[in-house]
């Protein structure tokens, strides 16, 4: 086997590792044209996402700075050669790109492209973007020199494995999404269940007291003592649903002072005490930091919301090179299986689904008037 294959080869390894570590599809997208421009060894390189209008929603470039981009201007249409990539589904190499008939010229500002080499790329039966190659960096002889058969081989190699990882992106991208309707939805119940609830008590215990304030001040002031209590309550739970509506500041703070903020928050909202304990916890990989998060405020909220519980733990402790999450209440219990069978979940599909999707495992232990433990174990990154 020749030197230059088993480089190209490794050069195509390289692109797609960097690729398989982006998770936002904008940088999934500026990955792509970076490891295409380097495969390839061009002097620039760009991929663009269509619309449904005939533009491009993303257009991405490498190898142009940002003050030329700016002086280009807008973003081009799907036309000439663009186009070609996007509708004829197959790639183009040309040796000089301006004197191929479907050329139609640049903006003043845009640099002088000679040759050429453009790959679809396509999910399925959809192209989704389209990849663009100009100037390969080479000795020019008489005749030029140009991309080449193999580098067309190798771009199409790198055009499979970008369409897989813009569409993990976009699918991440949407699950995000999804997730963060589940948490306010979840929230907006347990407004509605709570707050809400103590809301109409304090109107009910006011009412109560302006009806007394005149035949009986003594029994008025009671009830205008109960508005105060009920007014502070509902002040506190407002207050721990903002602090979860706002976004859990792991990448600051790291896993243990979130949690352990939130506990506290809960503690003085909430009748139950609510503890907090961790020990000799490493930081973890962001996916399974949220993931464990997340999973504690489930089953807190089930806990306080569920369970007439008086305690409740939260503890975090190191396990070999990951961690352990427990949160155990001292409630009524339940029995899963009679839970199942009445259509309800107490939110352990969502948790067994958090916990799985970055390697861990859930175990829950509970029986009727025996408390119930919820554990959550992931490895190390």
């Amino acid at each position: 086997m020749s030197h230059r294959p088993r480089s190209g080869l490794a050069a195509v390894s390289t692109a797609l590792l960097a690729m398989s570590r982006r998770l936002e599809v904008h940088d999934v997208l500026q990955t792509i044209v970076v490891s295409a421009r380097e495969l390839l060894d061009a002097e620039y390189a760009a991929l663009g996402v269509p619309d449904d209008h005939g533009g491009f929603a993303q257009f991405v470039v490498d190898g142009v700075s940002e003050e030329e981009w700016k002086a280009i201007g807008p973003l081009p249409r799907q036309h000439g050669i663009l186009a070609a990539m996007l509708h004829e589904e197959k790639p183009e190499r040309l040796a000089d790109v301006r004197r191929d008939p479907r050329f139609g010229g640049w903006p003043a500002a845009h640099p002088d492209m000679s040759d050429f080499l453009g790959m679809p790329v396509r999910d399925g039966d959809e192209t989704i973007a389209a990849l663009f190659l100009a100037n390969k960096r080479c000795p020019r002889p008489a005749g030029g020199c140009g991309f080449t058969e193999e580098d067309e081989e190798l771009l199409g190699i790198l055009a499979q494995h970008a369409a897989i990882a813009l569409t993990n992106a976009r699918l991440y991208e949407r699950s995000r999404e999804l997730t963060i309707v589940e948490e306010r939805s979840r929230l907006a119940h347990e407004l509605h269940d709570a707050v809400s609830q103590k809301l109409f008590s304090l109107r009910l215990t006011a009412q109560a007291a302006a009806a007394l304030v005149d035949r009986d001040p003594a029994r008025a002031k009671g009830e205008l003592q109960q508005v105060a209590v009920l007014a502070a309550e509902a002040a506190d739970e407002l207050r721990a649903a903002v602090v979860e509506l706002r976004p859990a500041a792991l990448d600051e703070d790291g896993l243990v002072a979130t949690l352990r903020t939130q506990v506290q928050v809960l503690d003085r909202a909430h009748s139950a005490r609510v503890t907090f304990d961790s020990s000799a916890v490493r930081a973890l990989p962001a996916a399974q930091e949220e993931a464990l998060l997340r999973v504690a405020q489930e089953a807190l909220h089930n806990a306080l919301r569920h369970s007439g519980a008086n305690r409740v733990g939260v503890t975090l402790a190191r396990r070999a090179q990951g961690a352990v999450l427990s949160v155990t209440d001292n409630g009524k219990g339940f029995d899963a299986r009679a839970v199942r069978r009445a259509g309800r979940h107490l939110g352990l599909v969502s948790m067994r689904a958090r916990a799985s999707g970055v390697g861990g495992r859930l175990r829950v232990q509970s029986a009727p008037g025996q408390g119930t433990t919820i554990e959550m174990e992931v490895p190390g990154g």
